[in-house]
């Protein structure tokens, strides 16, 4: 497999995208003025504590006050005169108490960051856990003899009350390079716990690296074939951490300096266009549509253009493979977390079931972030959790619309001319005026003004007034303005946006309903009938304005416009 490391800086954020095989698979973004909080350590104050919860907030100064759950305070030095474990927090925490507290999931909407009392320093092979007394192995090292080796080399080094983890990245190396790595992280502890003596809460006392950086330490191994940077400074950066932690792998770091920007050269900008949409393709024509909340997302399989070859069992199982690969590393790039639902295409055959399982499972474990497939339910729907961390990719790069209010839906433009009919009753009836100018959507307008303007007509005669109405595709398709107001003549004025003997450049949009050989086109919602241009649909035309009145205007064609 072919991977590689692309890191595009600029003023507004340093983004680092993983790719595989030629695919985008993971995104990481760092802003200046959105710094990641997960990893940072500080000394905090219990600003409450809730027995009925059994946790408490901590203030570390951010924004909103820090979670933290009973089962994450840290006791040093456990015995029977003290609480258990698992002791109601009001006997292990007081309010005012100042503690040291890790930020374990970063701040999501309206809920602060999660915390914990159990610290722990990531190096490059290994992770110092202050407090604990055991040694664990990363499960990504499937040789167990490696494990072992591993475990026996960390027993010998670890110092009384500091608990080690083996990272994977750690597979093949020998002692002088943990012993090495271990000095750098008790140096780092031991200033941590000075500087939690010396500061006043809230404060900040440890911030992990920043995101070029942490992406050297914890990602970059032998596999990857090339870490490009198109930024000098982070180049010497990463190059500058590398000498201390694999100097072997300094070859593989290169400046990108070509004049094509970095993510555009490796399709990166168009893959993350993708993973914001709702609905992904499969190569073979069937689609997955996700469907994402809080805390559940629902992913749905389709076999869409797919009509296989052979049978309906064989084009099932084959569309659900390719999904099953597929939703799998879109989960990866949206950064999913939390219970997640796939309902693949209904299989009849539990041979084939397993086998989408399968792949299922074996394509999971190129993800860092914990995810478990647990299984199909009574419905044949696939659950699986996944650790959520921090925002996903659409939070990230996403704000809830201002117009849907976070729905993603919007009126159909018929709910919508109804709606604005009501209004304009209501608002004209009062008024005093012989006219007036309305700007809406076209294609709300189109259907207010209706077939021959019969519908505007009508609206007319019932308030007594004259209704002139222009579409403007800037116009959000709920809304609607009214522009001016008053006498005929000046409103007429107003409402014509085109007059008699004008040379125009149009799109024949489509036939004329009761006329075929004439062609429509719009100019900000206003109907020109332009004749003998029925079979021209798709062009664009010049043509000159020969009758103008309330709704429409009729035109001859002058010429066929040339593009390009």
């Amino acid at each position: 497999m072919d991977k590689k490391i692309l890191v595009n800086c600029d003023s507004r954020a340093t983004r680092v995208a993983i790719v595989e095989n030629g695919k985008l698979v993971e995104l990481y973004i760092e802003r200046p003025l959105q710094h990641r909080v997960v990893g940072n350590l500080y000394k905090g104050i219990v600003a409450n504590v809730l027995p009925g919860m059994q946790a408490a907030f901590v203030d570390i100064g951010l924004e909103k006050n820090a979670f933290l759950y009973v089962d994450d305070i840290f006791i040093e030095d456990h015995d029977e005169n003290l609480p258990p474990p698992r002791a109601a927090i009001d006997k292990l925490l007081k309010v005012g108490e100042e503690i040291m507290v890790q930020v374990i999931k970063e701040p999501f909407g309206s809920k602060g960051a999660r915390v914990t009392g159990q610290i722990t320093l990531p190096g490059r092979y290994l992770v110092l856990v202050p407090g604990a007394d055991y040694v664990g192995v990363s499960r990504r090292i499937e040789s167990q003899v490696e494990r072992e080796r591993l475990r026996r080399e960390a027993e010998k080094l670890r110092p009384e009350k500091l608990g080690l983890i083996v990272r994977t990245v750690a597979e093949g190396a020998d002692r002088e390079v943990l012993e090495q790595d271990l000095h750098f992280l008790v140096q780092l502890w031991h200033r941590i716990t000075q500087r939690f003596q010396q500061k006043t809460a809230p404060a900040v006392i440890y911030q992990d690296l920043a995101l070029t950086c942490r992406i050297a330490r914890d990602f970059f191994v032998e596999d990857f074939s090339a870490f490009l940077i198109d930024n000098e400074h982070e180049y010497e950066k990463v190059r500058e951490i590398l000498d201390y932690i694999s100097p072997h792998l300094k070859s593989k770091v290169k400046l990108y300096r070509d004049s094509q920007p970095i993510f555009e050269r490796y399709d990166v900008e168009r893959e993350i266009e993708k993973a914001l949409e709702g609905q992904v393709w499969l190569k073979s024509g069937g689609y997955l549509v996700f469907d994402e909340t809080e805390a559940l997302t629902v992913v749905d399989v389709n076999t869409g253009r797919y009509i296989g070859r052979r049978n309906l069992a064989d084009t099932i199982l084959r569309t659900n493979l390719e999904a099953a690969e597929e939703i799998a590393r879109q989960i990866r790039l949206r950064d999913i977390g939390g219970i997640i639902i796939i309902d693949f295409i209904d299989m009849n055959l539990e041979e084939h079931r397993q086998k989408v399982l399968d792949k299922l499972n074996e394509c999971i474990k190129h993800d860092r972030t914990k995810t478990y497939v647990l299984g199909l339910t009574s419905l044949g729907l696939v659950e699986m959790t996944r650790k959520k961390v921090r925002q996903d990719l659409a939070a990230v790069l996403q704000q809830p619309c201002p117009y849907c209010n976070g729905a993603g839906r919007v009126l159909t433009p018929l709910v919508v001319s109804a709606r604005v009919e009501r209004d304009l009753k209501n608002i004209l009836q009062r008024e005093r005026c012989q006219a007036v100018l309305v700007e809406m959507h076209p294609e709300v307008a189109a259907i207010i003004i209706g077939s021959g303007g019969g519908n505007l007509k009508k609206l007319e005669e019932d308030l007594g007034k004259h209704i002139f109405i222009r579409g403007d595709a800037d116009v959000h398709i709920e809304k609607y303005r009214i522009v001016a107001k008053g006498n005929l003549k000046e409103i007429e004025a107003l409402a014509f946006p085109v007059a008699a003997g004008d040379v125009l450049e149009v799109l024949i949009e489509e036939p004329h309903s009761l006329h075929p050989s004439h062609g429509i086109a719009r100019l900000k919602g206003y109907v020109i009938n332009v004749e003998n241009a029925g079979e021209k649909v798709g062009q664009e035309l010049r043509v000159e304005i020969t009758e103008v009145s309330r709704t429409s205007a009729r035109a001859v064609v002058l010429d066929t416009v040339k593009c390009g």
